[in-house]
């Protein structure tokens, strides 16, 4: 399963690592954006309240991956859903749009833009549970 979004810097590493948790170790998964952005210290506080960490993750562009063949892809902004169409025209697979705030257009205070960022987190989690049928709580 590939996450796929804009800058891979916010909602899919979020997503990659929630999935990670969340679905069982068998499933291969991945996230990438359509543009390489810089890693995000807000996604890290955010995972870090649920007790999980990228560790020594870095943010990549879909050209980065080794492979490209997913059974899944999951886009999380328009333009990361074009690409993910125009990279599938000719393959079995399957593209599914979650559309996602990006939580780094809000602005003001520390706790204000810490909001924003677990309301995201908090959404695709909500998301992968009612995706892959699990029973979500907010220990999730």
């Amino acid at each position: 399963m590939l996450f796929l979004c804009g800058r891979n810097s916010i909602r899919s590493p979020l997503a990659e690592a929630l999935a990670k948790q969340m679905l069982p170790k068998s499933i291969f998964i991945a996230s990438a954006g359509v543009r390489k952005g810089p890693r995000d210290p807000f996604v890290d506080s955010v995972l870090a309240e649920e007790n999980l960490a990228l560790e020594n993750w870095v943010p990549r562009r879909l050209e980065e991956l080794e492979d490209t063949f997913f059974d899944l892809i999951v886009t999380l902004a328009p333009e990361a859903h074009h690409a993910a169409l125009e990279l599938t025209r000719t393959m079995p697979v399957e593209v599914e749009y979650w559309p996602t705030l990006d939580p780094s257009a809000v602005e003001g205070t520390r706790d204000q833009i810490m909001a924003a960022y677990r309301d995201v987190r908090n959404a695709i989690a909500v998301q992968i549970a009612e995706r892959f049928g699990l029973a979500f709580t907010d220990e999730t």
